[in-house]
Parts: C-alpha cells; structure tokens; sequence
C-alpha cells in the first residue's frame, strides 16, 4: 500500500504557493555593487530601500552581490576599488547576506552599512549589528575564517561573468536584462516584466520607462584609481551629484 506521506507533502507544497506573488514568479533583480562607491550607496540608501516600503519588494526577489570594480590576481589576491577597507566591508555584507538569505534580513544591515559609507563613518559598520538586531558572533566569525573572502571570489566570478560585462557600479540585472544607466527606474522594469497581480506602487510606472531621463553612469573608475577618489573624497563625490 503507497504511503500517503507524499500526496500530503504535494499538497502541502501547493496551498504554501497559493499566493498571487508565488504563482507568477517573482521577478528576478540582481544588484551588483561594491560598498564605498558613492553611487552605490545612495542607490542601496534612498532607492533600493523604497521597494520595502511601498510593496514592490513583494514580486521581486532581490540579490545583492558585493563586489563591484574589484580585480582578483592570478594569485587569487583581491584588490578592491576604493581600496582594502572596501574589500573588508564587501566580505562582511557577502556574509551577512549568506547567514541570512532573505532579502527582509539581511537589507536593513546593508542599508545600515551603506548610510555610514554616504557620511564617510563606514568605519563604524559594528553599530549596525545594535541597529538591526542582527548578532554580530556568526558573522565576525565567517569573516575570520576566511569564508567571507571565499564568498567574495564567488562574487567577483559572477560579476565578471556578466554578459554584456557591466560598465559601471551599481549593475542592476532584471530577470536577466542589464538596465544600464536607466538603473534608477529599476521599479519600472519590476513591474513591467511581472505577470501577476500588481502591488499599488507599480500604477502607472510602466509608462515612466519610455519618459525617464538616463540616470548617472554610476561609477566607472578602475582600481587604480583608488588614491584619486580617496583625496576627493567619498562625500565630496556624494554631495557633488
């Protein structure tokens, strides 16, 4: 006699799917980006942030993938953009997002670490775990260990597997098309591509794409320049869009 286990598991997996979101599929956004860029953490603060409060968070399922401009050697060593405190905080937030996949957990502490990039006070990241209420030991852990930087050479893998390469940071991917520099209307795109039923933010934004002027090319440089932008200064960059 079969066992009835499976039918009921079956029918278990179907009524946890019943919702609007599960049965269209949730559109696919990957944001590839590098902590101490300028335009980075404006997107991650003032842009990205938003689709949690105005319901769009609900049809997409977002991936953030630190890693940005950043080169690895053929000796495997990672040399970041804005140089080695960069690479630090791309390991850390590459851990965070690993010990807590989903989006709802792990955003508020990247949005936490990206205000302080935005006001030049990345140095004190660790007040985020207070903030969030995230614990700070798993993750502390994982980037001691090694882990992070194992996190982040699978970052840069996938970041320099992109096709078309990217150009610029932040990178912003919609089930598989590259925004260029129209990033910022990214929530257009989410809603234009989504086959179920809309959230009330998406009335009227598919029409924004066509009319939406390009947003900045974001950030361009190459690792080399690191010491230019270092005497520039982070927030002279910021204020100076």
């Amino acid at each position: 006699m079969a066992s009835p286990t499976l039918p009921l598991r079956s029918l278990a997996l179907v009524l946890l799917c019943l919702s609007p979101a599960c049965a269209a599929g949730r559109v696919t956004v990957s944001v590839y980006y590098e902590t101490l860029c300028p335009f980075c953490s404006a997107f991650v603060v003032n842009d990205l942030a938003r689709i949690f409060q105005d319901g769009v968070s609900s049809i997409a399922d977002l991936r953030l993938v630190p890693f940005g401009n950043g080169r690895v050697s053929a000796e495997g060593s990672i040399t970041c953009q804005h140089g080695e405190e960069e690479c630090q905080l791309n390991a850390i937030e590459a851990c965070v997002i690993r010990l807590w996949p989903k989006a709802e957990q792990h955003f508020p502490f990247i949005r936490c670490v990206e205000h302080l990039a935005l006001t030049r006070k990345w140095d004190a990241w660790q007040s985020c775990f207070q903030e969030t209420s995230l614990p700070s030991q798993p993750v502390i852990d994982c980037y001691n260990s090694g882990y992070g930087r194992q996190l982040e050479l699978q970052n840069a893998a996938e970041t320099n597997a992109l096709q078309p390469p990217h150009q610029f940071v932040p990178w912003v991917v919609v089930n598989g098309k590259p925004l260029g520099e129209d990033y910022m209307n990214f929530e257009a795109y989410i809603c234009s591509v989504y086959n179920g039923e809309l959230p009330a933010a998406c009335k009227g934004k598919h029409l924004a794409i066509a009319q939406h002027t390009k947003a900045s090319g974001g950030d361009k440089r190459n690792p080399h320049e690191v010491a230019v932008a270092l005497s520039i200064g982070i927030a002279a960059l910021w204020f100076g869009l």
